[in-house]
């Protein structure tokens, strides 16, 4: 294996001696001691029972790199950074506290920096990460459009003809979510309370707000129920996860400045989510804009305003639902799970509900395999973890599965249909709107 050069070196950044803020930085390379802790949570070590695709693996290449042993251009670096789901459940488990997750995705950056990506890769990542993403106006265009392909008879058309197979694009087309309901604009909706005590903010996010619009009006629903005053500031857009997951630093910080101006109206309302890898990234806006003079604070004051959406009703519970007649299990969403470490409240808010029967599954929190586009792009190893997780669903009997993230019910819900199940994949929100509504009247929605 080739190691860089000292001009190398100063190109890339990020290697001790050098000063580029988006390498990992080596203080916190320094933290694993390389004990083990994490390998039986990592969902590829799981798959693939190989070192180098466990953290501490994966942590020993960073090491290797950042101190001028490893190239940055290496093949096993590179495949290593982008095979990582970046589920965080190392970090859950880590004795020493290593904040893998940054680390990471600042190592991804660095491959970015450098790689000279085929044509068509460019070209995808641009126009779906950067292009559609930047503009909730052009991501309603593609729901619309979407919703259109759905709905009109083109999506039988196209299946039964195998143009699909024939374009490669089959495995993405079954992923595309089935537009729920009307989207969701900001600015254009709001609730109140019956008898409100506080007010709490929305973020839409754009899957959420686009092709999940109905559960985040559920969620909101919830929300006044539970004595809050709802709106959704005008001006925010995608929260820029999958930007920073993919090592598009520069675009992820400009989304955040523009969430970070929407939200500044209402300094003191509290930023609720319906999205795990949103609420993710949000609540770590203070980091990917520490070095910025202009927002470094700002962002700081609005990542502790973001709440979870179980994490918020919770908390604020004023409310009692009533009752639902169903067998259901809830699985962990690895960004509400690991990143933001919540697991009790939303089993807290479903074990609330009346004549319930909840029952947990095996494995709830390793990876389903969804990890925002990695499904797409990895769809040989996302497809053995779902498929994991789909059997484990199965086995506990359930009619309905729970979960609380849109990548995750995507993805889950797919894997249930090609298993001959059916079993109901339900958003967290829209499962306790339902409770809700059949409880005793509450906010004026």
């Amino acid at each position: 294996m080739s190691v860089p050069t000292s001009a190398d070196l100063k190109d890339v950044g990020g290697i001790v001696g050098f000063t580029d803020i988006d390498a990992p930085e080596p203080e916190l390379l320094k933290a694993c001691v390389h004990c083990g802790m994490c390998l039986s949570s990592c969902p590829t070590y799981r798959i693939t029972g190989q070192e180098m695709s466990s953290p501490r693996g994966r942590l020993w290449l960073m090491s290797a790199v950042s101190q001028g042993r490893l190239s940055i251009d290496d093949p096993l670096f590179q495949e290593q950074m982008y095979q990582c789901l970046n589920c965080r459940a190392c970090e859950a488990v880590c004795p020493s506290g290593v904040q893998y997750g940054p680390l990471v995705e600042a190592a991804r950056y660095q491959i970015e920096q450098r790689l000279d990506r085929p044509a068509k890769q460019r070209i995808a990542r641009k126009v779906m990460l950067d292009w559609t993403f930047s503009d909730m106006r052009k991501m309603g265009a593609v729901a619309k459009m979407t919703s259109l392909y759905q709905t009109t008879g083109l999506q039988k058309v196209a299946r039964k003809s195998g143009v699909l197979k024939l374009l490669g694009l089959s495995d993405m087309e079954k992923m595309a979510p089935a537009t729920r309901g009307k989207s969701l604009k900001p600015g254009t909706e709001a609730w109140t309370a019956a008898e409100p005590v506080r007010a709490a903010s929305l973020f839409n996010g754009c899957i959420m707000g686009t092709a999940f619009g109905d559960t985040n009006r559920a969620a909101c629903r919830v929300m006044a129920r539970n004595g809050a005053n709802v709106d959704i500031p005008e001006c925010q857009g995608c929260c820029g996860a999958l930007q920073v997951h993919s090592g598009m630093f520069d675009t992820a910080r400009d989304m955040a400045r523009a969430n970070i101006d929407a939200f500044e109206a209402e300094p003191d309302r509290p930023i609720v989510v319906t999205a795990a890898g949103c609420g993710s990234t949000l609540k770590e806006y203070g980091h990917l804009l520490k070095d910025d003079p202009d927002y470094a604070d700002r962002a700081h004051d609005f990542a502790g305003r973001v709440k979870d959406f179980s994490e918020y009703v919770a908390a604020e519970n004023r409310s009692t639902p009533g009752p639902v007649r169903r067998k259901i299990t809830y699985q962990d969403a690895c960004h509400l799970a690991h990143a933001q470490r919540i697991t009790a409240q939303p089993r807290t808010l479903l074990k609330s509900i009346p004549d319930l029967e909840f029952v947990e599954m095996r494995e709830s929190s390793l990876c389903c395999g969804s990890a925002g586009i990695y499904n797409i792009l990895r769809p040989e190893m996302a497809r053995k973890l779902g498929e994991r997780k789909v059997n484990h669903i199965i086995e506990t009997g359930a009619t309905e599965v729970i979960t609380a993230n849109p990548g995750c019910a995507i993805q889950i819900a797919t894997l249930l249909r090609e298993a001959g199940s059916d079993i109901k994949v339900t958003h967290i929100a829209d499962f306790m709107d339902e409770a809700y509504a059949n409880g005793e009247p509450g906010a004026g929605i």
